[in-house]
């Protein structure tokens, strides 16, 4: 059987031929395409700012917890106390501290320029020399901080014989460099330290 070649015909309508994106719709498309991403990019800020919030929030936590131990233990163990100010107090403990004779130093350095400059700190000075021997920051960042001391009947007073508590309240806050996040503060007052081998008139 002998077979007939043939041509086959295909008429495109106008109306279904294929057309590109308008320059309107390339610019609704490109509007909500950076409205939702300015949102997912927002959300993505404050998640991180939140998490360094709280990560600031807990070092801070942690450095004053850690300071306060060390404080609280000087002061129990105490037998004679030294108010200079209201930001500094020496403690006489007995068998700690003994190349400096028993005793150590807690301020607070309110300059804005140096190694411990605004923070809570530790030192023992050397009594023949004056030569510090131990220095330690112990909370920094610190923007306000002062001592209060009571007697026994739990009034306020200065007097080194009648102080028989101290108590620590201080204003500490944290920012991270580089980052644009508020900074995170807190105010602390410790709890009232009772010298309990103090002897009291």
């Amino acid at each position: 059987m002998d077979r007939t070649g043939y041509m086959t015909f295909s008429t495109i309508h106008p109306s279904r031929t294929r057309r590109g994106f308008t320059l309107v719709e390339v610019m609704i498309a490109a509007s909500i395409g950076t409205i939702v991403l300015a949102g997912v990019m927002s959300a993505f800020l404050m998640l991180t700012r939140s998490g360094v919030s709280a990560a600031n929030y807990s070092e801070m936590e942690a450095q004053v917890r850690r300071a306060l131990e060390q404080f609280s233990l000087d002061v129990r163990m105490a037998s004679a106390i030294t108010w200079t100010s209201n930001r500094s107090i020496t403690l006489t403990v007995p068998d700690n501290y003994t190349d400096t004779n028993n005793q150590v130093t807690y301020y607070y350095d309110s300059a804005t320029i140096g190694p411990t400059a605004q923070s809570f700190c530790l030192k023992t000075v050397n009594p023949d020399t004056g030569a510090v021997v131990t220095q330690r920051r112990l909370v920094r960042n610190v923007s306000t901080f002062f001592f209060s001391g009571f007697n026994r009947l739990n009034v306020a007073t200065t007097s080194n014989i009648e102080i028989k508590r101290v108590q620590i309240t201080m204003t500490v806050s944290t920012r991270t460099t580089g980052i644009t996040t508020a900074a995170t503060t807190d105010s602390i007052m410790s709890a009232s330290y009772i010298l309990r081998n103090k002897p009291t008139s």
